[in-house]
């Protein structure tokens, strides 16, 4: 066995569970009552959503579907960047929605530096759009984990290849 144990932290989106929530989203939205006769619907093209619905109120009701969807299949809601709603055409509303994939890097040295205030005897590197923690002690990894879970970060993290 080693002397040093790591883990990765890593901010991805599963896609396929995505796109089984946005087909069971838009199966709702077509057998609610309230969408009767209504031009809504969600598009995944790349790296971005695009919702167009009749007006703002039925757009906020869409992405309330779309985001208890998502929850419920695991898919982080905070990875989405939300774009201004405008008008699109035929009297409806469209929004765009990025989806962040990756960590970038201002929040990466945010992250260095909450692990390296914490005192934990951990090192961290950033590597590209993720990050490396390692140690000696599996319990200063984990207690890495525990402080990250607990931070109020604008992004979801995973933890992967924990060794």
């Amino acid at each position: 066995m080693s002397s040093e144990s790591s883990f990765d932290i890593v901010s991805k989106m599963d896609m396929q569970e995505l796109n089984n929530a946005i087909t069971q989203a838009e199966r709702e939205i077509e057998t609610r009552f309230d969408f009767k006769g209504s031009k809504s619907s969600i598009k995944l093209e790349k790296e971005e959503l695009i919702i167009v619905s009749d007006d703002d109120f039925k757009l906020e009701s869409v992405l309330d579907i779309l985001k208890s969807k998502m929850a419920k299949r695991g898919v982080p809601i905070k990875n989405l960047e939300y774009g201004k709603v405008e008008s699109a055409s035929a009297h409806t509303v469209r929004q765009k929605i990025k989806l962040k994939q990756g960590i970038e890097q201002d929040d990466s040295k945010k992250i260095n530096i909450l692990i390296r205030d914490s005192k934990l005897k951990v090192k961290s590197q950033i590597q590209g759009d993720q990050i490396r923690v390692t140690g000696k002690s599996r319990d200063d990894l984990q207690a890495v984990m525990a402080l990250l879970r607990g931070a109020d970060l604008k992004i979801e993290l995973q933890f992967t290849n924990y060794r």
